[in-house]
């Protein structure tokens, strides 16, 4: 029986580090679909109003787009805004971010390194878990 969980979003610069393993999460169930963020002088459709079917269909969102950049900080934002507070949030910082950002992310899970297996299970558990409360 194949069954499936929750689909989670995972939000990650291409080659920017903190590559994860999307196949880990798709042999225990989950629909994984990635975004690389907006391109260069464009505006995510989430924050100029279009809206965005990955984040309408995420269950879960793993959040690694560089905070540094303040388009980034505002889809971050944007999240905790049109997201249930039930579906999970987890933001993968880079050294210093934590600190530098902390106002922003006292709304979120915060992980200071690249996610492990791991981690990944965690968060996968707590997608299934906030699943089966709605």
């Amino acid at each position: 029986m194949n069954r499936t969980f929750g689909t989670i979003l995972i939000d990650i610069t291409p080659g920017g580090g903190g590559e994860f393993d999307r196949s880990f999460l798709e042999r225990n169930g989950h629909d994984v679909m990635l975004c690389h963020g907006p391109q260069d002088g464009t505006t995510c459709p989430l924050l100029d109003g279009r809206g965005c079917t990955k984040v309408d269909e995420a269950h879960g969102i793993v959040f690694a787009l560089d905070l540094d950049v303040p388009q980034n900080r505002a889809i971050l934002t944007r999240y905790r805004r049109v997201m249930a507070p039930e579906v999970p949030i987890r933001v993968v910082v880079r050294p210093g971010q934590a600190e530098a950002y902390a106002s922003l992310l006292a709304q979120f899970e915060v992980c200071e390194h690249d996610l492990t297996v791991a981690d990944l299970d965690g968060f996968a558990a707590e997608v299934e878990a906030a699943d089966r409360a709605v």
